[in-house]
């Protein structure tokens, strides 16, 4: 089979770099190799939906403020036919807590998203308490609230991706990638499992967790390993008022949803690894005492179902990684590492992969310090604060 591009990976970013791809250069033959098109194991059915521009990378508060205002305008815009796409978006905001240690980083955020346009505000303890009367304040130095963040529905945002790509024309094929041949710094073709080859003139990496092993088949080091995390749903034991997504410097981080609430946090010391295992005491043990410390009418949560995922999780420095090997595979590129940020930046992330195939360069957001280029040199470009 032949296709002047090949995206590896049918999820929320191979989905959305099929539909940009097909609307800056239409023309273009685009298959999409994706082993399961149930996607049961994909890290976005697995997500939490939320979308924020509390970043202090000004590449990420630009993402994010991209990938936000695309997904308000989804369901008219992604619409097939008289097909709606709809997302279920939910305007809940974010709020941001620290302890005195980290305020001083806190507020130098929060200066940086003021220049980018955002509408956040700086809640110093008592106006914390006055906004979120069951919320204990006593160790913390203050908050960032942002607006006009939320979150939405991941499974509503992949599957109308696909269906606009492949409305547009994009192939997707089920199948699974086993090896690649190259020669002279670019990869010529694709083996799949099924013992059929793919020919392309470009190849797009966008297989979440498992990028790195697909790059390591044709000898690219990606700092990428998968990292399991939980997701719970729960019920407060007192009546409460709902809340933005929260989240601290410890990496709880929790919503309202519902009657209840969903959220966890995250074990940045998990093993890394492809478990999809639940454990199922692990909110009673991590999860609840940080929460209720938080939020005392939590003291009697209960928790009412738990889920696991994998974060794509960059081991340089926790930031995405979005094009090619310079010099080295120019044709073969890669769009990952988004470390618990993929559904949000995934319409920003798709477009850009689309530009620099169709244009040779990023037009709308400048994702330059995103590039291979600083894994080849070793060169992290972390975010600064909670992450």
């Amino acid at each position: 089979m032949r296709y002047d591009i090949a995206i590896l990976g049918g999820a929320i970013m191979g989905s959305s770099a099929a539909y940009f791809l097909k609307t800056l250069a239409p023309s273009a033959s685009i298959c999409v190799v994706e082993p399961d098109p149930t996607y049961e194991f994909c890290s976005t059915l697995r997500a939490s939906g939320g979308v924020r521009v509390l970043f202090s990378c000004p590449e990420n508060i630009e993402m994010s403020k991209y990938g936000r205002s695309f997904i308000q305008r989804f369901p008219q815009q992604m619409a097939v036919g008289d097909r709606a796409a709809p997302v279920d978006w939910v305007e809940g905001g974010y709020l941001f807590i620290v302890p005195p240690h980290a305020i001083a980083l806190l507020e130098s955020n929060f200066e940086l998203q003021l220049q980018h346009g955002c509408e956040v505000e700086l809640l110093s303890p008592a106006q914390l308490k006055d906004r979120f009367p069951s919320m204990f304040v006593g160790d913390l130095a203050g908050g960032v609230h942002s607006l006009r963040d939320g979150w939405c529905d991941p499974n509503g945002l992949l599957q109308g991706f696909r269906r606009k790509a492949i409305s547009l024309g994009a192939d997707y094929i089920e199948d699974r990638v086993i090896g690649f041949s190259s020669s002279r710094h670019v990869v010529r073709d694709a083996q799949l499992e099924s013992g059929r080859t793919i020919s392309a003139d470009a190849f797009v990496n966008a297989t979440g967790a498992w990028a790195a092993q697909l790059c390591a088949m044709v000898h690219m080091p990606l700092p990428v390993s998968p990292l399991r995390r939980f997701e719970h749903y729960f019920t407060a034991g007192k009546p409460m008022e709902r809340l933005p997504y929260v989240k601290d410097v410890d990496r709880l981080a929790f919503r309202s949803e519902g009657v209840g609430f969903s959220g966890g946090l995250v074990n940045s010391d998990e093993p890394r690894g492809f478990n999809f295992a639940v454990d199922h005491d692990y909110f009673e043990r991590v999860v609840w005492p940080a929460a209720a410390h938080r939020f005392p009418p939590l003291e009697a949560a209960k928790c009412h179902r738990t889920w696991s995922g994998l974060y794509e999780q960059c081991d340089l420095d926790g930031n995405p990684i979005i094009g090619n090997w310079k010099g080295r595979l120019e044709n073969f590129y890669v769009v990952s590492a988004f470390s618990g940020h993929g559904m949000m930046h995934a319409p920003a992330a798709g477009r850009a992969i689309a530009e620099l195939i169709a244009h040779g360069e990023f037009q709308t957001l400048d994702l330059s310090r995103f590039g291979y280029d600083r894994v080849v040199r070793g060169e992290p470009y972390p975010e600064a604060g909670i992450v």
